[in-house]
């Protein structure tokens, strides 16, 4: 299988290398909107450099898209108008408008678009799905979902972000739909912007928290932060009438006990998402390789990516107005 990935950045130099060994793919042809870092990344993994416009027109069997987040819905709409199936990083775009623009693209096609929200392959939160769906726990009543980065980005890549509620806690809306199976149909959101000021320069927020109601009447809680001085830590608990079960706790969760006779954590904690989460976003490739060999459904439509940006627009909005919100202000 010949596959063309664009963006060779951090995320997009893992995937090259992810793709370089995978058994099924013959030929990675790498693109770049700076050429010299093409070039690069295809002399570390053994791929073929070329340019953007070289790449569709060599017609692939597929393409994963890991560019800066500005070109994914023009990036998705030109894979499907060539018919080519396409996975990409999320968002599909940082607003509602270009994500459903994108989507009636692939729709049009009907073409294969996979989003990249790599926690639906981690073995911790299927296992938590897994309980879930059996009734395990009885009836689930509270979710607390955690996302905390330990440095926050570059000043200059957070406008082009999207805020702290699309670009970071988007995979907590999303997990938490998939784990619970059920919808968020309200959310009361609040952030401060009390750290670095280059969040208060950006409009952004560093620290961000939000009450979620799902629809069956179960409450979560989603709180980030980009200034979490102890580690990387991403982590989710549940809990039912029957039970309680938690995702991301082990030797390397950065968290230390107040109790005396609880031992501190003894691994490294993490240090950022790519080392947490590197064997789900091998999987989900595999999977993507799977999609458009025919093997199995799409694990990760288009559509899931909506859903979450949801939402992510209705707690922006929440922060912003001091209020409530139903999801469904952003359905129309």
């Amino acid at each position: 299988m010949r596959i063309g990935l664009i963006g060779t950045g951090r995320i997009g130099s893992f995937h090259a290398e992810a793709l370089t060994r995978h058994p099924s793919v013959t030929e990675l042809v790498v693109a770049d909107a700076d050429p010299v870092r093409a070039v690069e990344a295809a002399a570390r993994t053994g791929a073929t450099a070329a340019s953007v416009d070289q790449l569709f027109a060599d017609r692939p069997d597929a393409v994963v898209i890991a560019s800066a987040t500005a070109a994914h819905a023009e990036l998705i709409a030109r894979a499907a108008r060539a018919g080519i199936p396409a996975f990409c990083e999320k968002p599909i775009a940082l607003d509602l408008a270009g994500t459903l623009a994108a989507l009636a693209e692939v729709e049009a096609a009907g073409t294969v678009l996979q989003i990249g929200f790599m926690r639906r392959f981690d073995a911790g939160y299927t296992a938590a799905r897994e309980l879930v769906r059996a009734g395990r726990l009885g009836r689930l009543h509270t979710v607390r979902a955690i996302t905390s980065d330990p440095a926050p980005p570059p000043a200059a890549y957070l406008p082009l972000s999207g805020g702290l509620y699309r670009d970071c806690l988007v995979h907590d809306f999303d997990i938490l739909r998939w784990v619970t199976g059920r919808e968020v149909v309200e959310v009361y959101a609040t952030g401060s912007d009390a750290g670095p000021a280059m969040f208060r320069d950006a409009g952004d927020v560093d620290t961000a928290a939000a009450v979620l109601t799902l629809d069956d009447g179960a409450l979560a809680t989603a709180t980030a932060t980009r200034c979490n001085g102890a580690g990387y830590d991403v982590r989710m608990e549940l809990a039912g009438d029957l039970g309680q079960f938690a995702v991301g706790l082990g030797e390397r969760t950065p968290l230390v006990s107040a109790e005396p006779d609880v031992p501190a954590p003894v691994g490294k904690p993490w240090t950022g998402f790519l080392e947490r989460f590197a064997p789900a976003y091998r999987a989900e490739l595999d999977a993507f390789v799977q999609v458009v060999r025919g093997e199995r459904a799409n694990p990760c439509d288009g559509r899931e990516a909506l859903y979450a940006l949801r939402v992510a627009e209705a707690c922006e909005r929440s922060r912003r107005e001091r209020r409530p919100v139903a999801v469904a202000e952003f359905t129309t």
